[in-house]
């Protein structure tokens, strides 16, 4: 089981620079960002670009793996954003990995024009992995789709990632499960969806019921990946547990009972965010810490 982290970008670098060291230092596998322009309640806060985030973050690190959590096409063209992988993989000797998600209904699903509908979401990042994976993967593309153009489109000299950079494909239901099984070398889930109010009223049972949803959804994974992989690498598998009700540092307890949990549901992977000082994701330092201590 590998652990990683989530940085949100928040902080100028002169200050971020150092969580960046340190979650190498601590034998986090992986450390992510998200790739929004604002996000849910932390719209009115400070919100840094990913892509220098990352390219920066590469530069300060030498080991850890890093990633997008996730990228999306709410405002994201596959052209200039595959020289934006291609970039990063090169800046960071190939540790680079993409996670890619369709892109929800935030405040950056509309900044630079009306929503799509959810058929229309789904069809749009169907097209836009795709996409990725042909300008990733040769020197010159042609493409003329339902969203997407890309004429004489060239990515030269193409990643240090061979064949491509990893593609790590957050995925809820059975079309974006196929698209992962298709084109990711990983898959990546929240869990399934709960209501805030049962949070409030009751967590533990909250809690339970989200592992619940979470097996079911990983037996329906389990299928696709046969129908669509068959004989070939498994994927890895990338569980949030930040999606849980409950945030994983509440305590190191808590979060090493989810990282038992997750292998045992088949998991490689699991993800925490790194403890923020209020409000989503607020906790204490120490529990990342003591959470640390165990991938030593």
């Amino acid at each position: 089981m590998q652990v990683g982290v989530v940085i949100l970008p928040q902080e100028r670098w002169a200050t971020q620079r150092e969580k960046w060291r340190r979650a190498q230092e601590m034998g986090f596998a992986h450390a992510w960002t998200y790739d929004h322009l604002a996000w849910r309640s932390l719209a009115d806060e400070p919100w840094f670009a990913t892509v220098p985030l990352l390219a920066a973050a590469a530069e300060a690190t030498d080991r850890i793996g890093l990633g997008t959590f996730v990228a999306s096409p709410n405002f994201r063209h596959p052209v200039p954003f595959a020289k934006d992988v291609m970039g990063l993989d090169d800046v960071s000797g190939g540790r680079f990995l993409l996670g890619v998600g369709a892109g929800g209904e935030g405040f950056d699903a509309s900044v630079t024009g009306p929503a799509p509908s959810r058929g229309e979401r789904t069809r749009r990042f169907e097209e836009f992995v795709g996409l990725l994976d042909t300008l990733l993967t040769q020197p010159v593309t042609e493409h003329a789709g339902e969203f997407y153009t890309a004429h004489d489109a060239r990515m030269v000299p193409g990643t240090l990632a061979r064949p491509r950079t990893p593609f790590v494909v957050a995925a809820a239901g059975p079309r974006t499960m196929t698209l992962a099984a298709r084109y990711g070398q990983g898959w990546v889930t929240y869990g399934a969806a709960y209501a805030t109010e049962d949070v409030e009223d009751q967590p533990a049972r909250a809690q339970e019921r989200w592992w619940a949803a979470l097996e079911q959804q990983v037996a329906q994974f389990d299928e696709i990946e046969r129908a669509h992989r068959p004989g070939d690498v498994p994927l890895r598998r990338y569980l949030s547990l930040d999606g849980a009700p409950v945030y994983s540092l509440t305590s190191a307890q808590l979060a090493a009972e989810g990282v038992e949990r997750a292998a045992a549901l088949g998991f490689t992977d699991v993800v925490v965010h790194w403890p923020r000082a209020h409000g989503i994701y607020a906790g204490s330092e120490r529990a990342l810490e003591e959470l640390a201590t165990t991938l030593r």
